[in-house]
């Protein structure tokens, strides 16, 4: 078994400069240096040949009569321990609280050094995501096309090894700097050419997640990113969150490309990435603020009023979040639903103080 799940878990950091400039807020957070990470990946449960770090934050989410306090004592896990052997019983001891109707552990490598577990709760009486049924088909896709799914995996972990992480978006899909992980993403711009009708067909319908997965990271290479909206809209809809979590990263570099290049027209659709911040799976909300950071730039009044009405807990409790890449986006999100400036977001931010800016929204919307 591996030490590390290759569900690729993005936040803001270290994005490579391109002759498109990025954003006045990223630019300027880019200069103040306070990113951290640009991708981490997400641990299977239990260590492995002890390979596993400590963990050193547990954030949560979903918490909303159920206080912190009490989950924290259901939970039975502490910082600076060991990834447990099983998820399962932490689960358990959580399930089993006045008014939690589903508990879910996610751990995710590595910050400082360390293991974050975030402990995502669904509420009884919260509302649900609806996702499709898992699909039955026997398609599968060529060998060679798997082999390099895992190869890139290999060579992403080979480069996270030796700290060469950033990538380059500006052609609406993910290029690392990392050499033999972006030979392979190169071999993903063919395949996408050569096979996008099977790559197609296989998102749709084999019954094998693993490999919807890789079909949903590799269609994004197609040429024609307008093209493939619709099928990365579709995998959001996936019963697998690795399938989802791969189509909402596509689709949020596809998002940014289309800003910087409006004369291709491509338009990602908002709604199903609000749906997201509200999920228990902590890729889903990871994936979705990030792609709503990029689709909230122009700050449409009626899409601020929608994250308002269907997200503004999500998005409160998302920005307190102790890992400063993961808290970010949302904290954003949260910015700009109470018409706060981007400059005054970014000041709010590096001040350190994240609860005036939280208090002021509250304010605002509870003024309208």
């Amino acid at each position: 078994m591996p030490s590390v799940v290759f569900i690729r878990v993005w936040n803001l950091a270290g994005r490579v400069e391109t002759d498109n400039p990025p954003s006045q807020p990223v630019r300027l957070l880019t200069m103040m240096k306070i990113f951290l990470l640009t991708f981490l990946f997400v641990l299977p449960f239990g260590p492995i040949n002890g390979q596993n770090p400590p963990i050193g934050i547990i954030d949560f989410y979903g918490l909303r009569s159920v206080s912190e306090q009490q989950v924290r004592q259901a939970l039975q896990i502490k910082e600076g321990e060991s990834i447990p052997a099983s998820r399962e019983e932490a689960q358990r001891r959580l399930e089993v609280l006045p008014n939690v109707q589903q508990a879910l552990l996610n751990f995710v490598c590595c910050e400082a050094g360390k293991t974050i577990l975030y402990v995502g709760i669904k509420e009884k009486g919260a509302s649900s995501l609806e996702f499709r049924s898992a699909p039955k088909g026997a398609i599968r896709l060529p060998e060679t096309i798997v082999r390099a799914g895992g190869a890139l995996d290999d060579a992403m972990t080979e480069g996270f090894g030796k700290g060469d992480v950033s990538e380059d978006d500006s052609k609406g899909h993910a290029l690392f700097s990392y050499p033999k992980a972006r030979a392979i993403q190169l071999r993903f711009v063919s395949f996408a050419a050569q096979d996008l009708k099977l790559l197609r067909a296989v998102l749709h319908e084999s019954a094998d997640a693993q490999l919807r997965a890789l079909a949903a990271e590799i269609i994004a290479y197609a040429a024609n990113k307008r093209d493939v909206v619709e099928d990365l809209v579709y995998g959001m809809s996936d019963p697998d969150s690795g399938v989802r979590n791969n189509a909402m990263r596509a689709l949020e570099i596809i998002a940014g490309f289309a800003q910087q290049s409006p004369e291709q027209q491509i338009k990602v659709p908002i709604q199903p990435f609000i749906e997201m911040l509200n999920s228990i799976v902590w890729t889903d909300r990871n994936k979705s603020s990030l792609a709503l950071y990029q689709l909230t730039e122009k700050r449409n009044p009626a899409v601020l009023s929608e994250l308002r009405e269907r997200a503004l807990p999500s998005l409160i409790e998302m920005s307190r979040w102790k890992s400063p890449g993961h808290a970010l986006g949302p904290f954003f999100l949260l910015g700009r639903v109470g018409n706060i400036s981007e400059d005054e977001i970014l000041k709010d931010w590096a001040s350190g103080d994240r609860e005036t800016l939280i208090e002021t929204v509250l304010k605002r919307v509870k003024s309208k």
